[in-house]
């Protein structure tokens, strides 16, 4: 049966569009007699049933493509409408009643007809998840279970739990979802804590990405029988590197120490040493650490705490680095010549003693002459000027072949003891972090080019080329600010972009820009195939450089064992490897965007959070995005927010999609991507993750109302200046409350002159014009 079906899908696929009834599959598949029509009816049925085919209503059948038929992840906005992306097509949309009991996030069948816009859900093939995260609120005179996301809010949810199980106010829960559809039917499992209390906020995010911050009992077990000191039998067949000086470099608050460096000058320019922790030593495959590892995908940082992919024993204990301790390791050796380009290479399994740890903040001191600190490292010799040196170098190279940097500004929450956001502001990096990064990609690009052509089965980095569509899309928004980027009519080139980032680095906008070419990438990914990284104009291009907190740097420690220091040839076991790669490279990939994700929501929480505290203050920003529903506005210190059309009251404001500008109807007022505009705090909602604007008013000589003109207007004690009375005091103003705005009514104010009513309602006074009116190592 399974080899009829396949004989016709291809002779489906294969012929014309009125050839393909039943009578025309018999024929063409030579079948004749009652029983041969059965069987194929049969088939057909089916095929049908798997949806593999589907029937006109002339009977003709039709495959999946021919249908309008794709798979695809389905994203439900908060007004519940659904879109399901295409490659170089406008999304599919699908209305609620189209969905088929499918959630956000899940992947779908979905049919849409070639000349339409709307679809509907066929089949729902994977969900997303399997649980739902909420509260017991008071909802009348009983407590109602309500799920912390938006989406799910308008949905029919009932709750089940056992009979000892007593709900309160504000606990909050984790069920599982035992029933899909109209009607969700959810089973109370786990008790998170009270949505109140420190930490439960950012623990119900993890837990709703499916990041559990507690390992299994026999995961936990298995790591009580790992030594937390490297034993003799440990070193063989290593290289020792213990008398050698090498340093790890990371961050202040940094416990787990994956990589460490060092260098040494020579004639035609620098030995660079990057060694990695071996974390493959104490994590064997198909063991509990592994198979969790390989679960979680990899550590998540989120604002005030790490889970990590492997537990603290490991990740800060025997796989970290710490200094003046041995440590295994594998170490990639770089020969970098003076233009910066790897002459040759050489990994190998080691062993290291780090001489210091260091941090990035102490290594910008010493590279910017801080004499105290040069004095308190000088047992270090050179090394970081060497180094500093060598990635130089490295970089000159990289840049050279077309690497692109967007040099995005990564926003950071400070937090107090409690969870409470007390700060939020763009991280500041220096030579140090470019330097480490710059050795790091160097590591991963010599192991990639080893593994790919000794043909070992691996976990590569990939990062395909733009899509013809958003760079369309962009290069008509840059022309539309001013900036021409020409890119070549048959493909597109990293060094096009890497010279249009360059060449607009230095205007106001260059963030904007540089933000919004990024948005047009496509994400970056985890693949068995070594398809190259656009990015960074690398034709062979992994992950090496972090197995502590990511598990395709695992597999290729393993990998790198298994077939290159050992020297596996079994050519069955490297096919059942290269089969492996392709499963755990789209698992870490899922898992990687999960993540993120969680980050995110985390982050964006505690931003709304903390601006909730400053609505009514106003902020200088820039216009980083529009759309038909509003344009979002990024300040100085990161935070990114809405101003909503319906709440821009001077005017009727239409959306222009050709040129993403906000035009006034009337007066004619713009909007444009890259604007530097004044704002004020108006909301924040800490469980949406979302923060709004609106357009800080300028006082106006109409502000003052009646007291400008009470009786006592001439006393010494209350008069105020000339600009005062005619603009108003600044100091005395209140906050913008968006509860009084209201739109203009035709109806003069009381204490405008008859001569100025022509001018006002021009939006001018006597003279005077009035304005109105969110890296790849």
């Amino acid at each position: 049966m399974e080899n009829l079906k396949e004989r016709i899908l291809e002779y489906i696929e294969n012929h014309p569009k009125k050839n393909r009834r039943v009578d025309d599959i018999l024929s063409a598949l030579g079948m004749t007699s009652s029983s041969d029509f059965v069987k194929v009816s049969q088939a057909l049925s089916e095929l049908e049933r798997e949806l593999l085919l589907f029937r006109a209503d002339d009977n003709q059948y039709l495959t999946q493509k021919q249908a309008g038929v794709m798979t695809g992840r389905i994203s439900i906005n908060r007004s519940g409408l659904g879109f399901v992306d295409r490659e170089d097509k406008e999304s599919i949309k699908i209305d609620p009643t189209d969905q088929n009991t499918a959630l956000d996030g899940d992947t779908v069948l979905v049919r849409c007809k070639p000349w339409e816009t709307y679809g509907e859900v066929l089949r729902v093939i994977t969900r997303a998840k399997d649980f739902m995260i909420g509260t017991f609120l008071p909802r009348g005179k009983r407590l109602k279970f309500i799920p912390d996301d938006e989406k799910l809010q308008d949905k029919l949810i009932t709750v089940k739990y056992d009979q000892d199980f007593l709900p309160v106010e504000g606990m909050k829960v984790l069920c599982r979802i035992q029933k899909y559809g109209t009607a969700i039917v959810v089973y109370v499992e786990r008790v998170i804590g009270y949505k109140d209390d420190p930490g439960v906020d950012i623990l119900a995010i993890l837990l709703d990405h499916d990041i559990d911050p507690q390992f299994p009992e026999a995961v936990m077990e298995e790591v009580k029988t790992i030594p937390q000191e490297i034993q003799e039998s440990d070193k063989k067949d290593r290289v020792d590197l213990t008398s050698e000086t090498i340093v790890t470099i990371d961050g202040d608050d940094s416990k787990d120490f994956d990589d460490a460096v060092g260098v040494t000058p020579v004639e035609n320019g620098w030995v660079l040493k990057v060694s990695i922790a071996d974390v493959s030593h104490y994590v064997t495959e198909d063991s509990a650490l592994d198979q969790e590892a390989l679960a979680r995908g990899c550590s998540t940082y989120v604002t005030d705490r790490v889970v990590p992919m492997l537990p603290h024993e490991l990740s800060n204990g025997i796989c970290s680095l710490n200094p003046y301790v041995e440590r295994l390791t594998i170490t990639c050796q770089m020969n970098v010549n003076h233009s910066g380009k790897i002459e040759e290479y050489s990994i190998y399994p080691s062993v290291i003693r780090s001489t210091e740890r260091m941090t990035y903040a102490n290594v910008n001191k010493i590279l910017d002459g801080d004499e105290k600190l040069q004095e308190a490292y000088k047992h270090l010799g050179n090394l970081f000027f060497d180094l500093r040196d060598c990635a130089d170098a490295i970089r000159v190279n990289r840049t050279a072949k077309g690497a692109i940097d967007f040099d995005g500004t990564e926003t950071i929450v400070e937090v107090d003891e409690n969870g409470h956001p007390i700060d939020v502001h763009a991280r500041m990096s220096g030579h140090a972090e470019r330097m480490i990064e710059d050795c790091m990609i160097a590591a991963n690009v010599s192991v990639a080019n080893y593994m790919k052509w000794l043909d070992v089965p691996s976990i590569y980095r990939i990062h395909e080329s733009p899509t013809a569509k958003k760079m369309k899309e962009f290069v008509r928004i840059s022309e539309g600010m001013g900036h021409k980027l020409v890119l070549g009519k048959t493909a597109i080139y990293p060094n096009e972009l890497q010279r249009y980032l360059a060449s607009v680095h230095d205007i106001p906008e260059y963030p904007v820009l540089s933000t919004m070419l990024l948005r047009c990438m496509q994400k970056a990914r985890y693949d068995a195939s070594c398809i190259g990284h656009f990015g960074l104009a690398e034709d062979e291009y992994l992950h090496f450089t972090s197995p502590i907190r990511r598990y395709p740097d695992l597999v290729v420690h393993r990998m790198l064992r298994k077939y290159c220091f050992q020297a596996n040839d079994n050519l069955e076991q490297r096919t059942i490897d290269l089969e492996k790669c392709k499963a755990q490279a789209e698992h870490a990939s899922i898992r990687e965007r999960n993540s993120q994700d969680a980050e995110y929501a985390c982050e964006d929480m505690k931003i709304a959070e903390y601006m909730h505290e400053r609505i009514g203050k106003t902020y200088s920003g820039i216009i980083s995005s529009i759309t038909s529903f509003g344009m979002y506005v990024k300040l100085e210190n990161t935070v990114e927010g809405m101003i909503r059309v319906a709440d821009l009251d001077d005017d009727y404001y239409e959306f222009n999609k050709d040129r993403f500008e906000l035009v006034g109807q009337r007066r004619k007022k713009t909007y444009r991507i890259g604007m530097p505009i004044k704002i004020t705090v108006i909301d924040a909602n800490k469980d949406a993750g979302t923060v709004d604007f609106a357009i800080a008013k300028k006082p106006s000589r109409f502000s003052l109302g009646r007291d400008r003109f009470s009786n006592d207007r001439r006393s010494s004690q209350t008069r105020k200046s000339r600009e005062d009375r005619k603009f108003g005091d600044k100091k005395d103003k209140k906050p913008f409350s968006p509860k009084k705005r209201g739109k203009f009514d035709g109806s003069k104010p009381s204490h405008i002159k008859q001569s100025d009513k022509k001018s006002f309602f021009k939006g001018k006074s006597t003279g005077r014009k009035m304005t109105h009116g969110r890296k790849d190592a």
